[in-house]
């Protein structure tokens, strides 16, 4: 009876469907064990073989978890808001909501593409979700929450003191009682001071507009990456080489009024929290960088006629007397006010070149060297001289002041500016060499610097920060590279923000009027005037006293007003779904009190690293941010957070012969000179052999190709790379489910190497795993008939299945699926050299190979003779006395010399071994009538005879 893995697949997936086996309870007797892997992007190319990588690993460890006795929740939904459903909504018109669903649920899109169903793929995988509790960040049932949270960073500020949020009207209650005079809160730079009294005479709206500088949330004309083609703001990591990661459209730096969130308060909070979690040291590091905490000064350098004043943070304020130049962030807002009018055209051509440029561009290409003098003047606060202020593309606007005092001395980049642009470079370091570069040594001795001379870094430090704070120029700072978020987007497909405009100020919607759902729209392109998209909803009007959207026709400013235009981000409804997942129906709040008590975090968190300083850090944020309001029981998420490695693809590489249609083998490609060519991997067979038929069908470039062909077969060249579609090397799950089945595939990508690395995906290499299963079911057969006996097993046998249990539990705990894979090998070719049929073995050999082929487990489980799902079984009990050999082979030395080895049984006493041992005709011939002087012997060890 041979393994139909087809219909035994079709057959589980269909159970654990319709029974609900893996449907997790809220406020089980059980313990809980809560494992997340970050949600997908539903994508209407739907899944390749390296993404269930991921998904496979994690659901090995929640169905382990389960046979442990674990109430496990391991849910999946979708982040379905995005980018590429609104280019497919603006190429064909279809609504971004009807492609969410058809890449969902599979089906044809409107350019009659078969889309294969994410969540069809998702289910052939058998992954053992708990499918009850799924959605998409898109339905409004789920963004209502979205919005919600939102009004409550809205209504909240971060004290300082206490290092956490607390509401605003607890700030204006303040405000009235002493001003802001004595008020340690996160605000913007320019929030002026005040008194309570005036306070009490500004205006209602001189009022919101300052409380506006204390939310968490806020309005504020914010340098962005501005994509005209795209219609929207995009993220500096969707800006590569000043183009659109997407579509490689242009891209220029511009100021626009944005929502932002206020994540720099809590930059210290997110640092600390790093201390607290399992998370890898290489995402905790990218984390720590980002956030960038450093130790300085922040001096204060006054412009030459004016009234205006330059901040700098540095964190060497011991080299202040090294300053002879100012470079300042093309786009800071003194820029334009300081230069003079024999620069002004210059300056401007310059801030204009700069604006093409992403700041992650301008902050990695260190050796390209670009600025342009303002012809303004800075002096400097503790020598009085005036120093040159130059504009540079190496300065960003959001990262610290937006301006620096440019050392040569003692910085390499300053240094070379200087070089490039003729500035004097005073040497403040005694004896240093600055005729190659800077001295960058923290040990060097200041010269040239007044009072600060002789003084190491250390001395020096401390004299000069009191210098500055006696003249008022200046003070000791703690500063954070972290900047605030950019939170709107000028799109379509996104969360609306709950908001209405009142006298061009923002006023939050009625909370009990949530979701503000997407209105519908003709076009999904920003409108003539270039609002975004939603400027081309007719019904976007709030009336205030109906409490509900209305025509905008009605909009008169005194009882209906018009809505936000932007909406949010693609990382809003990512930043807390983790928590939705712990009450997913409920209609009253994101999630109740029991539930999220109950769950409380994520005990195990899968996903790639390259979300380490986006999502993985707005998510902490928004969780502390939650936690401060008393709504959530934890202050981190996640206990603990593995990135899995990639799966790389092998793509096949023809030979076309220079300037003809003839194509060679990889073999002879040596006598020619060649062009490679990447062809599809699916067009290749066992041994590298292409399908040179198949091939000429697959492009018409191929169709009157002459091939060249070693010893009768052409063979493809290989080159580990990237999986994608643009080099042909995509590999479909539903294709390998189909040709070997999804437990082959499980065990295969498992099989490949470490979870944590990288490793290049081999389709012939399934064929050895496809036998593995194959083998392991014929355990449970004999000819062809399920058989298993109920007689004791051996020794022999127990020692095997006990190796493996120890195994499979040790490999969990390290989470190194790959060497469990190799064992289950191992143990079964061991197996059937046994012959092995004992119920005793092969029932909990069922359950240990479970997590890994659960639906070959579930065949084997119910063919045993059980009624529930394997899922329900307990995991077996390693038993360390199975594991103790009977006897043992020592080996026997005479002086020191072994001689031979005997198998003697460990319970004998010594007395009895040296009895044994002196009695043996071994012993007698290697003494030759000697009398031994005295035995050493070590059990387990040796047995040595001194004569």
């Amino acid at each position: 009876m041979e393994y139909n893995f087809i219909e035994v697949e079709k057959k589980w997936q269909k159970y654990w469907e319709n029974h609900q086996v893996f449907q997790a309870e809220n406020n089980s007797e059980k313990p809980k064990y809560y494992v997340l892997d970050m949600f997908p992007y539903p994508s209407g190319a739907g899944l390749h073989v390296g993404h269930p990588l991921g998904y496979i690993a994690s659901d090995i460890y929640a169905r382990y978890k389960r046979l442990h006795g674990f109430n496990v929740l391991h849910p999946m939904g979708y982040d379905s808001f995005g980018l590429p459903a609104e280019q497919y909504a603006i190429q064909t018109g279809q609504h971004p909501a009807i492609t969410t669903m058809v890449n969902i649920n599979g089906g044809v899109d409107k350019a009659g593409n078969k889309i294969p169903g994410y969540e069809k793929q998702l289910k052939r995988l058998g992954l053992s979700f708990d499918w009850s509790r799924k959605y998409r960040t898109s339905d409004p049932s789920y963004y209502r929450w979205t919005q919600w949270i939102f009004i409550q960073l809205y209504n909240h500020y971060f004290d300082n003191n206490a290092q956490k949020a607390r509401p605003i009207a607890e700030l204006a209650e303040i405000f009235s009682k002493e001003g802001n005079l004595r008020i340690n809160a996160a605000c913007d730079a320019d929030t002026p001071q005040f008194s309570a009294n005036e306070w009490k005479n500004f205006s209602e709206k001189r009022k919101e507009e300052i409380l506006l500088q204390y939310r968490l949330t806020y309005l504020a004309e914010t340098e962005v990456n501005w994509c005209p083609e795209l219609g929207t703001v995009l993220a500096n990591d969707e800006v590569v080489n000043g183009v659109s990661e997407r579509g490689g459209y242009p891209v220029v730096r511009k100021k626009m009024k944005q929502w932002s969130m206020r994540i720099s308060a809590y930059a210290e909070r997110l640092l600390q929290g790093l201390e607290t979690i399992d998370w890898t040291d290489a995402l905790k590091d990218a984390q720590r960088n980002w956030i960038g905490k450093s130790h300085g000064a922040s001096v204060n350098f006054s412009i030459k006629g004016s009234d205006e004043i330059i901040e700098v943070f540095t964190t060497r304020p011991d080299t202040l007397f090294g300053v002879s130049f100012m470079v300042l962030a093309p786009e800071h807002e003194l820029v334009r006010e300081i230069t003079t009018s024999e620069y002004k055209e210059d300056v401007e051509n310059y801030i204009y070149e700069t604006s093409k440029r992403s700041e992650r561009e301008r902050m990695a290409e260190v050796k390209r060297i670009t600025g342009q003098f303002t012809g303004a003047y800075a002096i400097h606060p503790l020598t009085g001289d005036e120093v040159p202020i130059w504009i540079g593309d190496y300065v960003l606007a959001g990262y610290g002041t937006g301006a620096v005092m440019a050392v040569p001395a003692g910085d390499q980049r300053d240094y070379d500016f200087a070089k490039h642009f003729n500035i004097p470079i005073p040497n403040i370091f005694e004896g240093a060499d600055l005729s190659e570069g800077a001295c960058d040594s923290k040990e060097a001795t200041l010269a040239n610097s007044e009072f600060l001379n002789g003084l190491s870094v250390t001395e020096s430090m401390p004299k000069v920060i009191a210098k500055l704070e006696e003249i008022g120029a200046g003070e000791q700072k703690t500063n954070y590279r972290l900047r605030d978020a950019v939170f709107s987007r000028q799109r379509y497909w996104g969360e609306p923000f709950p908001v209405y405009y009142a006298d061009r100020m923002p006023k939050m919607l009625p909370e009990e009027c949530l979701p503000l759902v997407l209105p519908e729209i003709d076009e999904y392109l920003p409108t003539e005037a270039g609002d975004p998209p939603l400027g081309r909803a007719k019904n976007w009007a709030w009336d205030t006293n109906k409490n509900k959207v209305v025509s905008n026709d009605l909009i008169d400013d005194k009882t209906v007003f018009p809505l936000e235009l932007n909406t949010m981000p693609g990382w809003a409804g990512s930043s807390w779904y983790f928590l939705r997942y712990m009450d997913a129906n409920n209609d009253q709040e994101f999630a109740s009190k029991e539930a999220l008590n109950y769950w409380k975090d994520v005990d195990l968190y899968l996903g790639g690293s390259e979300h380490a300083t986006g999502h993985l850090l707005y998510s902490r944020f928004w969780q502390k941010f939650l936690y401060d309001c008393g709504l959530v029981p934890k202050d981190e998420y996640a206990k603990k957070l593995i990135n899995q490695g990639m799966i790389l693809g092998t793509s096949a590489l023809v030979y076309r012969v220079r300037g003809t249609n003839q194509y060679v083998s990889n073999g002879l490609k040596e006598q020619y000179e060649t062009d490679p060519l990447r062809v599809d991997v699916n067009l290749v067979g066992q041994g590298d052999v292409l399908d040179v038929e198949g091939l000429k069908k697959w492009m018409p470039e191929f169709e009157d190709a002459e091939f060249i062909l070693e010893d009768g077969k052409y063979i493809v060249g290989r080159e580990v790379e990237k999986m994608s579609k643009r080099w042909y090397n995509v590999v479909n799950p539903d294709d390998i489910c189909e040709d070997y089945g999804a437990d082959a595939l499980r065990l295969y990508e498992m099989f490949l190497g470490p979870l944590e690395q990288s490793k290049p995906w081999n389709t012939q290499g399934l064929s050895g795993v496809s036998g593995f299963i194959r083998k392991l079911w014929r355990l449970y057969h004999t000819n062809e008939q399920f058989e298993v006996s109920d007689a004791e097993p051996t020794k022999e046998e127990l020692k095997v299945l006990h190796q493996m249990i120890k195994k499979v539990q040790d490999d969990m705990d390290h989470f190194s699926f790959n060497t469990s894979v190799s064992h289950f090998m191992i143990a079964v070719n061991e197996f059937t050299r046994m012959k092995c049929n004992k119920r005793a073995i092969l029932e909990p050999l069922a359950i240990l190979i479970s997590p890994y082929a659960p639906h070959l487990a579930e065949e084997l489980w119910e063919k045993l003779g059980h009624k529930d799902s394997i899922s329900y079984a307990t995991f077996p009990v390693f038993e360390e006395k199975y594991l103790q050999d009977d006897t043992y082979s020592y080996p026997v030395s005479f002086n020191g010399k072994m001689r031979f080895k005997r198998e003697l049984d460990v319970s004998v006493s010594r007395d009895d071994v040296e009895s044994i041992i002196l009695a043996d005709e071994e012993t007698q011939k290697w003494l030759g009538g000697k009398t031994p002087k005295k035995i050493i012997y070590v059990p387990k060890k040796i047995i040595n005879i001194v004569f």
